[in-house]
């Protein structure tokens, strides 16, 4: 659980800057300028699921994951509206980091324990997601990063921990994690 509480702090500071450089820099939200976000922060993520065996295939998965997440989102608006795109959005991605992190220790990513995980993830990490999302919907006072900070680890860390976790899964699951 460390990694998993590590890595969340990490995409939590990581997170924060990111919406420091928005809001200082007044970026104007555009599809390109979304999708570069989404694939270099969360880029950061794969690298934290593949730390320390993998770490350039982890963040390239996760560069890719970021991306394809950060794709949907403009998918999905246009028929869920901002919130529910972005937390749709937000699920996705953590079925995606299911399937990066098995095949990152060498399972197959796609199988029974790897979507059960995936589920879980998308599942907790995006009903906190949603718990803190009034830090992109209320923009009635200036940003606190404090907040920010403490929203993100909090958004974060359910995803890692339900992907890092190796009690109560298959035998041949938690073989692949000896290698």
């Amino acid at each position: 659980m460390a990694t998993a509480l590590v890595g969340a702090i990490v995409l939590g500071v990581l997170s924060t800057f990111y919406d420091f450089l928005w809001a200082h820099f007044e970026v104007r939200h555009s599809v390109v300028n979304g999708l570069v976000h989404g694939m270099t922060l969360l880029s950061v993520a794969g690298l934290v699921l593949a730390w320390p065996r993998r770490p350039g295939a982890g963040l390239a998965g996760g560069a890719a994951a970021g991306l394809l997440a950060a794709a949907s989102f403009y998918a999905f608006y246009p028929l869920l509206g901002y919130l529910w795109a972005i937390v749709a959005a937000w699920m996705l991605l953590w079925l995606l980091f299911g399937a990066l992190e098995a095949w990152l220790r060498g399972a197959p990513p796609v199988s029974a324990p790897v979507l059960l995980r995936g589920l879980v993830a998308a599942a907790l990490s995006g009903a906190a997601f949603y718990s803190v999302s009034g830090m992109w919907t209320d923009h009635s006072a200036a940003p606190n990063y404090l907040r920010n900070l403490a929203s993100w680890t909090f958004a974060f860390f359910p995803g890692f921990a339900a992907l890092l976790w190796r009690q109560g899964f298959s035998p041949a699951d938690n073989v692949a994690v000896r290698r």
